[in-house]
């Protein structure tokens, strides 16, 4: 029995955020639900009601539902109109294709004064002598019945010929109770014999009358054999189940059904392997305990050093719209674990790293994962020495932003010095050395040139050449 479960109306309010208080329109058909319950009381607010192509046998539980306009009910078992006096607005009732044979449970919906169109097709009570007259009668607030539009001369008649037509009805009615009444005998009756001849037969309901089955069996054609038996008669069941003239009641619709969802599971059994393959177990660690790489989501990734911070980065592409709650990091000495959506992704490290000082971030635009995890090993760096910057008289010049003394010959006293930097570069700082030298030069002295270093006492004679 399919019963109507918080979870089953959150799915189908999937428009309403899956908010069933403030839900005003629900879909439940195709559910093989056998009955209404919990609606008046977790969705007050509805106003569209499906339950078509279920099996409920009875109206229930929807007269708290003030707010209901459109309540379908078609294609199930309902034998008599009843229970929807409190659906003040309710404006479209279809009940097609159900077994209502009480045609006088009409009457229950002369307080639905806001009811304009009633759908009885395929019903029992349809074939009744004076139906429609019965029914306009009535129900004078209907403006449609059965699809079809209610004239106001229509009505008049109707109203006319009430008197008239009403113990036609009943009599009609009551014949079809009887009916009714033998069906349901009938049908119990066949429900006890098909239980009886099933307690004579094995567990799958077949007579066993071969004595040769052990040898058979021990020849080692006893299971094919058998399954070669269920399969025939399973397909002979079926067929003859199909071929075989019932009435249309409730109790054929039910086992219809019942046999549809037998052959739904033996089908479903047939494509189920033989033998369940076991879920592979993914291992961690090796037996000596050493932790393996293992990128079970099969994600790419880039384990790089930084040797400014003298960390490990490692950048994990991850999905960029997977949402980070799913995503599990454990950072460890010797190794990173990454679970994603239950899958496991470990990689060993290099060298050891601390794990109280890693970080773990997410890319908002790529969705990417870095984990930055810092060295335990610091690396001592020394610090660049600076260059020394030596001034020659060539390429100097004088400053003329300041002020500058001179003396009574004209020298400048003082004042401040400025390097071309064309002059510095070709300024050779190293101690040049001669070629070895032949003949009776061999014995020179190899001539040292060496840069004059700066001195604050330094005075520039512009009588004097530069030195070359």
């Amino acid at each position: 029995m399919v019963r109507i479960t918080e979870n089953l109306i959150r799915k189908r309010a999937e428009h309403n955020n899956m908010e069933i208080s403030t839900l005003e329109e629900v879909s439940l058909h195709q559910q093989d639900i056998e009955r209404i319950e919990y609606l008046d009381k977790w969705c007050r607010e509805l106003k569209i009601l499906y339950l078509q192509s279920n099996l409920i046998p009875r109206i229930e539980n929807v007269s708290r539902l003030k707010k209901l306009e459109y309540l379908n009910l078609a294609l199930n078992n309902v034998e008599k109109i009843e229970n929807l006096g409190g659906c003040e607005t309710l404006k479209k009732l279809d009940l097609t294709i159900n077994f209502v044979g009480e045609i006088t449970s009409v009457e229950s919906l002369r307080d639905n004064y806001n009811l304009r169109e009633l759908f009885l097709t395929g019903n029992p009570c349809t074939k009744f002598k004076g139906y429609r007259e019965y029914v306009i009668a009535v129900l004078p607030q209907l403006q449609y019945l059965d699809g079809k539009e209610i004239d106001k001369s229509e009505r008049i008649t109707a109203m006319q010929d009430l008197k008239m037509i009403r113990p036609k009805i009943l009599e009609e009615q009551e014949d079809y109770r009887i009916k009714r009444e033998k069906e349901k005998k009938a049908a119990s009756g066949e429900k006890e014999s098909t239980d009886e001849n099933k307690k004579g037969k094995g567990f799958d309901g077949r007579w066993y009358t071969d004595v040769n089955k052990e040898d058979n069996k021990s020849n080692g054609h006893g299971d094919a054999d058998e399954k070669e038996v269920v399969t025939m008669e399973t397909d002979e069941d079926n067929s003859s189940f199909w071929q075989e003239e019932t009435e249309f009641t409730p109790e054929s619709r039910i086992a219809v059904h019942d046999h549809i969802k037998k052959t739904r599971e033996k089908e479903e059994q047939k494509s189920k392997p033989t033998h369940d393959v076991p879920k592979r177990k993914i291992r961690l660690t090796t037996d000596d305990g050493k932790f393996l790489n293992i990128n079970e989501a099969k994600m790419d990734f880039a384990l790089t050093e930084d040797e400014e911070t003298n960390c490990l980065c490692l950048d994990v592409a991850c999905y960029k719209y997977l949402d980070t709650s799913l995503i599990d990091v454990d950072v460890q000495p010797t190794h990173v674990k990454v679970v994603v959506k239950g899958k496991v992704f470990q990689l060993v490290l290099t060298e050891e790293i601390m794990p109280d000082s890693s970080k773990a971030q997410r890319s908002q635009t790529t969705g990417h994962l870095l984990i930055s995890m810092p060295k335990v090993k610091q690396v001592v760096k020394a610090q660049k020495a600076k260059k020394p910057i030596n001034i020659s008289t060539r390429g100097v010049k004088k400053d003329e932003g300041k002020t500058q003394k001179t003396d009574t010959q004209g020298r400048t006293i003082g004042g401040t010095l400025e390097v071309d930097p064309s002059s510095a570069k070709n300024v050779d700082l190293m101690v040049t050395k001669q070629p070895r030298q032949h003949g009776p030069y061999e014995s020179m002295k190899r001539k040292e040139v060496v840069a004059r270093p700066n001195s604050e006492d330094f005075v520039d004679d512009p009588d004097v050449p530069p030195l070359i």
